[in-house]
């Protein structure tokens, strides 16, 4: 157990209301790739007396920095960041092990009175920290079992079979959707509870949480997006992916299938051009975007920021917005932080 004695933050270091309660707040910045989440998060950090933590599924992976855009070395000397280069590109994201990891991170930051500042585009990410959502078990040899049998019986027969014992589940998943109706039988065969019982609802694990959302316009996006991409092939995101193949990303479940590293891959196996590659992960990244818009924007919590307000490439503007956001949203949680 943590038993760091609690200071609170020098009141020069914090916004008014932000950081003068015991518990300090947690503060989430959400939205699309591009938008200057990561520039935004270090402004508030800086301004506040605070933390990072990255919520970024990529950017747990050590060596995938370029491809990214994951903070610098300078950028992490001026403001203590966390979650980053955790894994190794050969290992395999988990969403309940990052749960665990994160918010241990917050409950050491906030231990010594700072406030934890979570940072990403991750929507699935975001949401096993920020709510109350359980991650049911897994098990190899029963996952196996059911894959076994919609190989030979075929997936509808396990969705008729899903429909008996977990209507509710069978109906939001489609009969030809073999991965989910397998995981969905494996948590039903685990735990014997519905596989429902384990989706995210929107309810904050703690009361004294604050979304703040960067928006763009769709056509300045996919226009940073694009300038973005080919200053990662400018840095040298090919010889990067180069390095990580010769560590094993062409063989990591999850890591070789981000964009802009699959198709370098591609292109180092010479099967796709350098310019192909190029304009695939445009198009594959501005897809990604629309996702994240459409997730976040799902959450009415979340208040969103012009992250255009006066200099396009600068936090600065966003950063006032982004304090006003957040002392609104602690005095709506709780009036006497105002």
């Amino acid at each position: 157990m943590d038993v760091t004695p609690v200071t609170k933050p020098a009141p020069h270091q914090t916004a008014r209301g932000v950081g003068d309660c015991e518990v300090p707040p947690l503060v989430a910045i959400v939205g699309a790739t591009a938008t200057g989440k990561s520039d935004l998060a270090i402004a508030l950090a800086r301004r506040l007396n605070g933390d990072v933590v990255n919520a970024d599924a990529l950017q747990l992976y050590r060596g995938m920095d370029i491809g990214t855009a994951k903070v610098t070395a300078l950028e992490r000397g001026s403001v203590p960041h966390h979650l980053l280069d955790v894994l190794e590109v050969t290992q395999e994201a988990s969403v309940s092990a990052y749960q665990q990891a994160a918010r241990a991170a917050i409950a050491g930051i906030r231990s010594r009175g700072r406030i934890p500042i979570l940072v990403g585009g991750s929507g699935l990410y975001v949401r096993a920290v920020l709510d109350d959502i359980e991650f049911p078990p897994t098990d190899a040899a029963t996952r196996a079992r059911f894959e076994a049998r919609a190989a030979h019986e075929g997936a509808g027969v396990l969705h008729a079979e899903l429909a008996l014992s977990d209507p509710d589940a069978a109906e939001m998943i489609g009969p030809r959707d073999t991965r989910r109706i397998v995981r969905a039988l494996e948590v039903g065969a685990l735990t014997g509870r519905p596989f429902t019982a384990f989706l995210p609802r929107p309810v904050y694990a703690d009361a004294r949480t604050v979304q703040i959302g960067l928006r763009l316009e769709r056509a300045d996006l996919h226009d940073r997006v694009a300038r973005r991409v080919h200053r990662m092939v400018e840095l040298g995101l090919l010889e990067e992916i180069r390095t990580l193949r010769d560590q094993g990303l062409d063989r990591g479940l999850t890591a070789r299938r981000a964009i802009g590293y699959e198709q370098g891959l591609e292109v180092l196996e010479g099967t796709m051009s350098c310019q192909d590659a190029i304009e695939a992960t445009v198009v594959g990244t501005r897809r990604l975007v629309r996702k994240q818009d459409t997730w976040f924007r799902r959450d009415a919590r979340v208040a969103w920021i012009d992250a255009a307000a006066g200099d396009p490439d600068g936090p600065s503007s966003a950063l006032d917005r982004a304090l006003a956001a957040i002392q609104e949203g602690l005095a709506a949680s709780d009036p006497e932080a105002s």
